[in-house]
This record gives C-alpha cells, sequence and structure tokens, in this order.
C-alpha cells in the first residue's frame, strides 16, 4: 500500500524494503528530492488556518487504517489515516529521505535476536486522546486482526505478515515479541513488514457503539478460536469505516494519537484537521488548522491559486513554465507562491487483468505485452504532456530520485522503447494480420493458448479522469496503437470509481475490467522496491492477478540476502516482463503559498503540517 508520497497525485500509492545499511546510507546520499516554501524574515506565527488543494474524485474516503485493496490510496494513507494514527515506524521525514525516522515512530527501533529469527518491538508509552497508552495490545490487536482477514488488507501477501509470524505476544506492558519462521534480514522486515503496522487502541476493540474498551476480544484472541472475536471487530469496523458522515465525531475514529483529530470531515473532501492536544511526539501543530479544499478539476484549483484563496495547491502540466536546467521554476502567474518540485519513490503503469474472461489470454503472452509497451511513447508525453517535467518508467524500481536501484536495464527509454514498427513484427511474427485495420489472430497455433482464431486486439482501457494529463496520456496512447491496428476503447472515470471497480478476481462480474490507468505505485509501507505485494500471487494490490514462479523466486531472494546485484536480477526481469504497462512518471509541481513555511514534499509523500508555519 498503499501509499505513496514530493505531494503528488494521490493514487501513486503503495509499498516494500531496504537491503542493507549500506544500501540506506547511499539512497539518502543519492539525495531524494524535498523542497520547502520561500524563506521570509518575518517572524513566525501561532495560530492560523492552511488550505490544501485536492481534486474531486481522489480525495480521503476510507478512515481505518486496514485499507481494502478498494480503497488504497496515498490519499487515505497519508492525507487521512496518519494525520490522525502514528504508525509504529515513520517512514519519509523532514529529512527528504525514504527512510524510516524513528524520532517521529510509536515505537523504539526494534531489536533482532537469534539471527532474525525473532523481533523485539518498544513502544515508547505514548498516549491516546482517551488517556489510554499506546501499548503492546493495541500492536497485537493489528495484528490478530490481519491474521484474522488478511485478504481484505490491500497490502497482504501471502507467506508475509503476519503469516511469517509463527508466535506473537506481550512480553511486557510496552514489549511485544515475534518468533518468525525464518532468518530475515532486519531492515527488510523493518521496512517492509514492521512498516505496515499501526497499533490501534481499545476503544476500537468492540462490536458495538458505546460498548466496553476492549469488550470484543481481539487483542487477547487466538487462532485456536479461528479469530471469531477478531472477525467481528473488523466487521464493525470496516461497517464504521463506510459511514464516512460519523468520521469527526464517531466514538472510534475519534479516538487518536497522531498530530492531528478530524473537526469536521465531508464526502467532497471539504476536510478541516485541528491538532490533538495530547500528542505525545514532537514538533506539536503550531497551526490552529489544516483545511482541504476540494475542486472539480485541475484548472479550477489553478484558478484558486491565481487568486490566493489556496495556499498549497498541484499546478497542472499545461500550467507549468518550462523546466529549467536547474533548481525549482518560478511561474508568473502566480508571484505569491514558491514553486516546489519533488520526485515520488514510485513508478507508473496501467494495470491489464489476466484474468478477465475475455481478454486474458491475450493478456498472458509476453509478446502482446511488449507489443503494448513498444506502443507506449513515454518519452514523447514526458516531453509534451508533461512540460519537460516526466520521464520513462523502465520498471520496479523508481529511476527518480536517483538511487542505486536502478538496474542498467532501466537507464534510459528501458529495454522497450517506443517503436510502432518493433510492436508490428511482434505481432505479425506471432500469428496476428490486419483485417479490417485492426490486428486479429489469424494463426492461433502462434497466437498463443486460449486465443482463438479472429481474435481482435481490442480492448477498453479506464483511465483516471480527475487528472488533466491521463486523457491526454490515454489520448496519445489509443492514436499511436491505432497505428499499429491495436485498438483501444479510452474511457474516463473518476479515480475513486477505477480503484473500486479493478480488483482482483478470478471470475464473474468483478473480472469484466480489461485495463486499468489511475497512476502508478509509491513504495509505501513497503521501502524497498521488491514488488511483493504488486507482483506476487494472491498479493492485495496485485489487482491484474499477475503470476510468474520465477518473479517469485526472485523477489523471495531479496527478502533474505542484502546484496544489491540480488535486487538487480529481480528488478531487470520484472522490467522486461512487463506485469505491468510502463508509463511515463513525471515530477510534481507544488505551489505553496509564501506566507507558508517549513513545508517539505519527500519521495514517500507523508504529509506533516505539524511542522508547518505561518507568517505575516
Amino acid at each position: 500500500m498503499g501509499t505513496g508520497q514530493t505531494r503528488s497525485w494521490p493514487w501513486r500509492g503503495a509499498r516494500r524494503r531496504l537491503a542493507a545499511a549500506l544500501a540506506v546510507a547511499a539512497l539518502a546520499a543519492a539525495g531524494c528530492s524535498s523542497a520547502t516554501s520561500a524563506g521570509h524574515a518575518s517572524a513566525p506565527v501561532r495560530g492560523g488556518t492552511v488550505t490544501y488543494g485536492f481534486v474531486s474524485g481522489s480525495q480521503p474516503n476510507w478512515i481505518f487504517p486496514y485499507d481494502a485493496p478498494a480503497y488504497s490510496s496515498v490519499s487515505n494513507l497519508d492525507d487521512l489515516q496518519q494525520m490522525l494514527y502514528r504508525p509504529l515506524y515513520w517512514f519519509g521525514g523532514q529529512n527528504g529521505q525514504p527512510t524510516v525516522d524513528y524520532g517521529l515512530s510509536a515505537a523504539n527501533p526494534p531489536a533482532y535476536r537469534d539471527g532474525g529469527r525473532t523481533v523485539v518491538i518498544s513502544l515508547k508509552g505514548w498516549k491516546w486522546s482517551d488517556g489510554e497508552t499506546v501499548n503492546a495490545q493495541d500492536v497485537l490487536f493489528w495484528l490478530k486482526i490481519m491474521s484474522a482477514e488478511p485478504d481484505a488488507y490491500y497490502g497482504f501477501v501471502p507467506g508475509d505478515l503476519p503469516q511469517d509470524i509463527t508466535t506473537m505476544a506481550a512480553t511486557g506492558p510496552d514489549q511485544v515479541t515475534l518468533h518468525l519462521n525464518g532468518s530475515y534480514s532486519s531492515l527488510w522486515y523493518t521496512y517492509n513488514e514492521l512498516s505496515q503496522i499501526t497499533p490501534m487502541p481499545a476503544a476500537w476493540d468492540v462490536t458495538r457503539l458505546g460498548a466496553a474498551p476492549g469488550s470484543g476480544g481481539c487483542a487477547a484472541d487466538t487462532a485456536a478460536d479461528h479469530w471469531a472475536k477478531c472477525k467481528a471487530v473488523f466487521k464493525f469496523l470496516t461497517a464504521q469505516s463506510q459511514d464516512s458522515s460519523a468520521y469527526a465525531s464517531s466514538p472510534i475514529w475519534t479516538v487518536v494519537d497522531g498530530a492531528w483529530r478530524l473537526k469536521s470531515y465531508n464526502a467532497n473532501g471539504s476536510d478541516v484537521f485541528v491538532p490533538n492536544p495530547t500528542y505525545s511526539g514532537s514538533p506539536r501543530p503550531r497551526l490552529a488548522s489544516v483545511r482541504y479544499q476540494t475542486f472539480t478539476s485541475p484548472a479550477a484549483e489553478f484558478t484558486a491559486l491565481k487568486t490566493g484563496q489556496l495556499d498549497i495547491g498541484i499546478v497542472p502540466p499545461e500550467d507549468l513554465p518550462p523546466k529549467p536546467a536547474s533548481g525549482p521554476p518560478a511561474s508568473s502567474a502566480l508571484p505569491g507562491y514558491g514553486l516546489d518540485l519533488s520526485y515520488s519513490f514510485s513508478f507508473y503503469f496501467y494495470r491489464v487483468n489476466f484474468n478477465n474472461p475475455a481478454f486474458g489470454a491475450v493478456f498472458r503472452q509476453l509478446y502482446v505485452r511488449q507489443a503494448l509497451e513498444y506502443l507506449a511513447d513515454q518519452t514523447g508525453m514526458a516531453k509534451t504532456i508533461y512540460r519537460g517535467y516526466g520521464y520513462p518508467t523502465t520498471g520496479p524500481a523508481p529511476t527518480e530520485p536517483v538511487s542505486q536501484w536502478v538496474p542498467p536495464v532501466q537507464r534510459g527509454a528501458g529495454p522497450y522503447p517506443f517503436s510502432i514498427p518493433q510492436a508490428v513484427s511482434l505481432l505479425t511474427s506471432h500469428g496476428w494480420s490486419k483485417v479490417g485495420g485492426v490486428m486479429t489472430c489469424t494463426d492461433p497455433a502462434k497466437c498463443g493458448p486460449g486465443i482463438a482464431k479472429g481474435t481482435p486486439l481490442k480492448f477498453t482501457l479506464n483511465y483516471a479522469n480527475d487528472v488533466a494529463e491521463f486523457p491526454q496520456e490515454a489520448a496519445v496512447y489509443k492514436s499511436d496503437a491505432a497505428k499499429a491496428g491495436v485498438i483501444i476503447n479510452a474511457v474516463g472515470q473518476t479515480f475513486n470509481t477505477i480503484i473500486g471497480t479493478a480488483v482482483p478476481c478470478q471470475k464473474g462480474p468483478s473480472c469484466s475490467w480489461e485495463t486499468s490507468m489511475v497512476g502508478g505505485w509509491t513504495y509505501g509501507p513497503d521501502y524497498e522496491p521488491t514488488g511483493e505485494e504488486i507482483f506476487a500471487p494472491g498479493a492485495g494490490a496485485n489487482k491484474g492477478s499477475y503470476s510468474n514462479a520465477k518473479m517469485d523466486k526472485l523477489i523471495a531472494a531479496t527478502n533474505t540476502s542484502n546484496s544489491l546485484s540480488v535486487y538487480h536480477t529481480f528488478a531487470t526481469y520484472a522490467a522486461r516482463q512487463l506485469p505491468y504497462i510502463y508509463m511515463p512518471d513525471s515530477a510534481t509541481v507544488m505551489a505553496v503559498s509564501k506566507t507558508v513555511h517549513n513545508v517539505v514534499f519527500n519521495p514517500l509523500e507523508t504529509l506533516m503540517p505539524e511542522y508547518w508555519y505561518l507568517t505575516k
């Protein structure tokens, strides 16, 4: 999940691991982008409200910090849940790096024993807003919910957390000890497994409103009872999260341990956060409130920036000045703002549904996916649609910011640079011919298993129309594909609509979707880019149901090895195998009012307004 997080479009979301201490140091040295608003000599003022912009259809809409696949987005994780509920370990701090920040975490650094088979977690003793302590039982509560309902969590990977835990126990009021089923890298386990846990209070361990905290019994539940109590609590919490009208007043969701609490919530995204006076961490907010403001389109948001009605918002690509050779850009249309350029620790793509009953067999052919990738003019779109701020996605390792993770095959345009002739050659050599201008399977013996003679290469691409560049991207891709005889029906829908329907499936109506383009994957809470949550069979975020035995083995090798070459072997294979069709990524340009200070957009997209302050 996912999630992430530059302040980029909210579907740049989700998660997994770092391989060695040296790797973390190298990544930090590489310098992931961060940006701060322009400084002024004016003295800070306490209080005031900062407004932050969203586009309708992508606003936060799921408060329960246990995201179902249909609700996995950066907006929900970073812009709502983590504002209210502090994860066990916080990633992406003020240093602008995709690394753990123990100072902002609810627990001290984990201790690994027995060659990586035992993990001891010590909580800091922070407080919930109802006065209870964030303790060992709150960690076990989350882990037992995941044990009871793993498939309901978007970040679940079969065999990983919690199935890699043989026993879990509170070995002190503020201490949890986990015994694992193998010897794991301490960095991988911290960055990709423990990173997923959000302690949950006893006030949530109930099955009805008004019940005594802990009366649901989940924190004390065991597998011997088939997690019956946890299943009941989970069902109740899920129903409560579906009732967004009560987010700001519910006796469940108003128990927080983060820096903020909800003053008001509106389904259209116009939410107001105020400081949590009992927050145990540091710093405590200086602002009086943060207000999310929702707009019908990126153009409407930009108009609000131009007229000074919004403090922080995204500058749409079509309104950007040409990218300068170095440093952040400046816009004459926004004289009262500084422009912050930042890269997300992410990769972009569109998903194909390998289990679609009509077209799954076609997508399962590697040569078809290669042809579809050859038809993506990523470099051209990066220069035109993204005004020079874009760059090609070539595999699972984020190519920006520059880091050690990128294997040689992912550099530049990657293994499948734009080429319509190459796409045509691949298809015709595998039994496809143009019939009436449409590539059609005319030799099923060559086309591949399950592809009948006469099958046309035609499919629907559902794209998020909440973002100005996605319709343009879909139009360019559709036009170039048509030149090769590949016919794409591009259909625009809201982001939230698409992620609610493009879900993992086996058969039936839920498998009717063919492809979906809503952005990409921002790593978090998996923070090494190994891909378990999006490539592994049965993983909650593997919405297209991709499955490849060799990929599984390569991913498993990264979980126990600290070798960078082992990671590169995996990333190279994923770049060439195309579990997704890679599309261009882009730096995000945020406009920040010159009266707002200490704003950092780190590559994991975690939002931390407790650091912000205003000057007159």
